[in-house]
């Protein structure tokens, strides 16, 4: 946190006197300078002279020109004692959960399956094998699963094993809870290419990532009282 208020205060000392550049205008300078790097948004931030750009997925700080970057640090409001960064990444990453594809995820219903909750998983994640004993604790809730192998073809055939069977609930909670593989043959059509062309789309890089009904999206092995809280928050 100290080098990027050192980078800030060095940026600012800089920057005094310039005229503001308009966010089109570091847009611009993004791309001449990386081309490659697809830039999704610019935005101001608080601090005179520094732009937000959202590129990629992620949130990263440049001066006017772009001859300055801030990569991987945290925007820290002390007043509000809130990390900026991190708020402006979760609208950003939001997706409303009703144009979410859910028609290509088989359900599991908990309770009386009120509440939402979308999760793209892949069958080899550790991190989702992890997450999955919190999930089948909730209470109604109605969890749409999304098969994302993205782990390699070992992934991808057990996926296709758990779509192509007769109670898919029970095979996916067979594998993610107990360890016991499915013995489906996976010879039917699938939805799984359509889910995997979906979250390349939205910039799903990592398992397990969840969607919540208010369109938060949250990547990790999260901890059951904060899948609570957020689907609580989400009402």
């Amino acid at each position: 946190m100290l080098t990027m208020l050192r980078s800030c205060l060095f940026l600012a000392l800089l920057l005094p006197g310039m005229a503001a550049a308009s966010e089109a205008t570091v847009k611009q300078a993004m791309q001449k300078k990386y081309p490659g790097v697809p830039v999704e948004s610019v935005a101001r931030t608080p601090i005179a002279g520094i732009y937000e750009v959202f590129a990629g997925g992620e949130v990263f700080y440049a001066d006017e020109n772009v001859n300055y970057l801030i990569v991987r640090g945290r925007l820290i409001d002390v007043a509000r004692r809130t990390d900026i960064t991190e708020e402006r990444l979760r609208a950003l990453t939001a997706v409303k959960f009703d144009q979410l594809p859910l028609d290509l995820a088989f359900r599991k219903v908990q309770g009386k399956g009120t509440r939402k909750l979308a999760y793209f998983s892949d069958p080899n994640c550790p991190f989702c094998k992890k997450i999955e004993p919190s999930l089948a604790k909730l209470e109604n809730v109605t969890i749409y699963i999304f098969l994302y192998p993205v782990l390699g073809q070992d992934s991808y055939e057990k996926s296709r094993a758990v779509w192509c069977s007769k109670d898919r609930v029970k095979v996916w909670d067979e594998m993610m809870l107990n360890g016991n593989p499915p013995k489906t043959v996976g010879t039917c059509d699938t939805p799984i290419e359509k889910i995997l062309a979906f979250g390349r789309q939205q910039g799903i890089n990592g398992t397990p990532t969840l969607f919540f009904a208010d369109g938060r999206r949250v990547t990790g092995a999260i901890p059951e009282e904060q899948i609570r809280k957020l689907l609580d928050d989400a009402r």
